[in-house]
């Protein structure tokens, strides 16, 4: 019997940065090119076919948006397929966008070919990413992806064939490529790296026998060979080309696709034993003759107005456009604003390459990317505030003279109650009285609940020169002359929904006289306010005490625990690049742990107080890379830092603001945690994952050695089984570590700042130097292992926050839809460990996306608060397509049991009585 022929499946790609050492229209004008000439050599026979397209659709798009003319072939092509695109719509990193936006782009990318008639690859292609996220393979399958093919954090082991575990347990078939990844043919049969290197076709012929009995060696006995000739940027070879269909070989070549690859590679994983879970991050091992590979760490920390402007639309995104437009059309009849959703996240998502969003490419690059984000935050604010305006206006009733309604919104899953802060804008006509002699006004109000119930407030700050704009249909814009008020009041916001007030201007005695007298003075007790001294605060829970530098000691009152040194700054040279943080041999690491700081108590009441920190540092100028020392010519780091403390609150607010006023430098918060661990947690994409305190033993040994700092979505935690700490942020600070110490210290990047960019002679944008930068995190004490659900919680609170709305008669008459609406109501509330992601209609249902952070199976429900056609309520994949999952239908309730780490789509028909009005 012969022994059956082994085949080589031979796939014609390019890897394609969309942008990176040159713009997006430079890279365009390439692409323009090689597309003409494939779509020729397809429509020819030259070329046998199929051209993937590097996993990508955005391909497509940029091509035709020049060549609108080509449309009808590559609709064609790519249902013969001959043309090959998808899963990705762009190539992101994994670590640097949400779960929600790594779903949202393969949504789009399956869409995008779809569109065109064709059908998205079923590869799970990240061929160059840096590193890869613990649930990637659950993301993957769910929009049906068969097999994963990746490169980089994965240690070359000659076998390429691996078990991916991710972090619900469940494997998927991998595929590593080989010594330089993605362009090992490229590099090993074209020699596309010599360019004095002349064809041979003896040569090549040879060349190519040695790459296939490599490839094959890859695969075990009986496995498949991989042709993948896709180098960044490249064309087909046509001399090469040819050479493949004249080479006889130990293996049969195939012009081929990747998913017909997979096919063949799924049939020899019964041999494969090789298994990695969780993240895939290990730092490159072998020499360079070995692996080429390199896992580049320190992109969570590049350019960080980058990470900044792309936390803040994707949560305008999914905490309040999304959500709060489908609470809109469902209950105030408004129009489902699809196509400006879907624009939103396209401007978002062609940010999201991962030399775009890494903030490693050269300055202009990343000029182009504030439009992107400008735009998709316009829209997504623009919706969310048509949203609040349909609801408030909606509401029962109307605003009586000398009345606003104030509708306060929350875009948390679950029901928010405690001290929250509004700023209202009193109309400057209203009434206003005075303390003493006269010396300052103070607008006159007080505020109701729906019950009408009067709330105690507490008056924090006032600006008394502000102004809004009323935009009507037939008129010219109005100016409304206000006195900005921010207040303090204790408040219950019912789950992704909104509560109502009323405020009420005071009536001045002899009002209606020719000269008014104003004694109405709406005063609330005021004492014992937080503040119990003027550089310390204690509520129920905490005391937290500013010291020596700026830094503090918080007493965590329900344990006894201390954690003094707190907001330590470090300040440590940085001579690397957009990708890698390198410290030089003659750093100079500056602390901050003794340097001048005043402290200003900026407001002091029983419901909040907050002290402001301003800490001076004196730090080198720049790093003189002559001299190989940083520069002995010093500036001030000026820091200023707001901390705020609220009743019943367990945690201590607290937002940073620096200007950076030096090169060549890195800027860290150090928060010592006291435990004892030896491993500490960090979410992640729909995870939580834990990692060893201590770095490997034999990091030396690496050619890219493991770092302290590793990615975070927005919080890290460590802790043993008495004490431990947790700094949590808002999406936009996502580099963080624990140092192997005693003292334990969370180690949280503000900012790098740099000179370096790959095949540039340096780009000074990357150095920041100039830039106002502001950080908002929050600090709360652990006894023991966290709530993850509380963490996560805390994070989505400080990332959305709450918003309010206001409007007088006026702005009701103009806004209110129709519908009569009561004065609190609700989208979801959730009840469970489940966290929520996403709430937005997909045509006539309601999909709320939730996972479970936790290890174990974890009990939740969703509860609508809309008509809901319970007994149709399902669970579906991230393509809307039904799958089988038993839950519960309970009224308007539907619950279920979501499996360790496991990510869920539920699907709420809206009931046909709701007023649901559709594109």
């Amino acid at each position: 019997m012969s022994k059956q022929i082994r085949r080589a499946h031979y796939i014609l790609s390019s890897h394609w940065d969309r942008e990176w050492y040159q713009t997006f229209q430079d890279y365009r004008a390439r692409l323009v090119g090689l597309m003409d000439r494939v779509l020729l050599r397809l429509e020819s026979g030259v070329l046998r076919g199929p051209f993937t397209c590097d996993g990508q659709s955005i391909i497509l798009d940029d091509y035709l948006e020049i060549r609108p003319e080509r449309a009808e072939s590559v609709r064609r092509l790519l249902g013969e397929g001959k043309l090959v695109a998808g899963p990705w719509y762009v190539m992101p990193d994994e670590f640097l966008v949400s779960g929600e936006s790594l779903i949202r782009n393969l949504r789009k990318g399956n869409d995008v070919v779809r569109a065109f008639g064709g059908q998205p690859s079923r590869a799970g292609f990240v061929c160059d990413l840096f590193g890869h996220c613990s649930q990637l393979p659950q993301i993957l399958r769910g929009f049906g992806v068969r097999a994963a093919l990746v490169w980089r954090g994965v240690p070359f082991h000659g076998d390429a064939r691996f078990h991916w575990e991710g972090a619900d347990h469940v494997a998927m078939p991998s595929y590593r490529f080989g010594k330089s990844g993605y362009c090992d043919y490229a590099n090993k049969v074209r020699h596309a790296q010599e360019p004095a290197t002349v064809f041979d076709p003896a040569k090549a012929s040879k060349d190519l026998m040695a790459f296939l009995q490599e490839e094959l060696k890859a695969t075990g006995p009986s496995g498949p060979a991989l042709v993948f000739d896709g180098g960044d940027h490249l064309e087909m070879d046509p001399q090469h080309y040819q050479v493949l269909w004249e080479t006889e070989g130990p293996c049969r070549i195939e012009h081929s696709t990747l998913d017909n690859f997979i096919d063949d590679l799924l049939s020899t994983f019964g041999e494969v034993k090789r298994i990695w879970s969780g993240e895939l991050r290990e730092p490159a091992l072998c020499q360079m003759d070995v692996d080429q590979s390199f896992l580049i760490p320190g992109v969570g920390s590049s350019r960080q107005w980058i990470k900044r402007d792309n936390a803040e639309c994707q949560t305008l995104l999914c905490a309040w456009a999304e959500p709060f437009s489908a609470l809109a059309t469902l209950r105030a009849g408004a129009e489902w604003p699809g196509r400006y959703l879907e624009v939103s996240w396209e401007w978002l998502l062609k940010n999201h390459p991962h030399d775009s969003i890494c903030g490693c490419s050269i300055d202009q690059v990343h000029e182009d990317m504030k439009y992107r984000f400008g735009q998709s935050r316009q829209i997504a604010a623009r919706l969310a505030d048509s949203a609040r305006e349909a609801l408030t206006a909606s509401v029962e009733g109307s605003p009586g003279d000398r009345e606003l309604r104030v509708s306060v919104f929350n875009p948390l899953a679950v029901t928010r109650t405690g001290p929250m802060e509004l700023v209202l804008e009193i109309p400057a006509d209203w009434p206003e009285f005075t303390d003493e002699f006269g010396f300052e006004n103070k607008p006159a109000f007080r505020i109701f609940e729906s019950a009408g119930q009067e709330l105690p407030y507490q008056r924090i700050s006032q600006n008394r020169e502000a102004n809004r704009i009323r935009i009507r249909d037939i008129k010219f814009p109005e100016i409304v002359p206000l006195r900005e008020v921010r207040v303090a009041l204790e408040l219950e916001v019912p789950a992704l929904g909104y509560t109502t007030l009323t405020v009420r201007g005071d009536v001045a005695v002899g009002e209606g006289a020719t000269i008014p007298i104003v004694i109405a003075p709406t005063r609330h007790p005021s004492t014992p306010g937080l503040a119990v001294s003027s550089t310390c605060l204690e509520n129920e829970f905490l005391r937290v005490e500013v010291g020596a530098g700026g830094t503090l000691t918080l007493l965590d009152k329900s344990s006894g625990e201390i954690y003094p040194g707190l907001l330590e700054l470090e300040d440590a040279a940085d001579i690397g690049d957009g990708w890698y943080h390198h410290q030089p041999v003659n750093d100079q690491k500056c602390s901050s742990k003794f340097c001048a700081a005043d402290v200003v108590l900026v407001s002091n009441g029983p419901l909040v107080a907050e002290l402001k920190i301003r800490t001076r540092m004196m730090v080198p100028e720049s790093f003189d890379a002559r001299r190989g020392v940083r520069s002995g010519d010093l500036v001030e780091l000026l820091v200023e830092t707001s901390l705020k403390l609220r009743c019943g609150q367990k945690f201590l607010e607290v937002s940073t603001r620096v200007v950076n006023p030096a090169c060549d430098h890195r800027l860290r918060m150090l928060f010592p945690s006291g435990s004892k661990a030896k491993t500490f947690l960090a979410d992640a994409a729909f995870d939580v994952v834990e990692r060893p305190v201590a770095l490997r033993e034999d990091r030396h040994l690496y050619r890219e050695m493991e770092i302290e700092a590793k990615p975070q979505q927005s919080w890290t935690a460590v802790h043993d089984t008495r004490r431990g700490l947790a700094v949590v942020g808002d999406g936009a600070l996502l580099e963080a570590g624990v140092r192997d110490t005693p003292e334990r210290p969370i180690l949280l990047t503000l900012y790098r700042s740099t000179g370096r960019t790959v095949m540039t002679q340096g780009q000074p944008d990357g150095q920041l130097l100039g830039h106002e930068m502001t950080f908002r995190y929050r600090i709360a004490p652990l006894r023991g292992a966290p709530d993850r659900t509380a963490l996560f919680h805390l994070a989505q609170d400080l990332a959305g926050g709450i918003e309010a709305c206001q409007m007088a008669a006026k702005d009701v008459g103009l806004k209110k839809t129709g519908a009569s609406l009561p004065a609190q109501d609700s989208l979801i509330e959730v009840t469970g460990e489940a966290i929520v992601t996403s709430a937005k209609l997909e045509g006539k249902s309601l999909e709320v996306r939730l996972f479970n952070p936790y290890g174990h199976g974890v009990r939740s429900a969703v509860r609508a608060g809309f008509s809901l056609d319970v007994q149709r309520s399902r669970i579906v994949d991230f393509l809307s397509q039904p799958v089988k999952f038993k839950i519960t239908r309970r009224s308007r309730t539907v619950g279920f049991l979501l499996r360790p780490k496991q990510i869920l789509t539920v699907s709420l028909p809206v009931s046909r009585h709701e007023p649901v009005r559709m594109e």
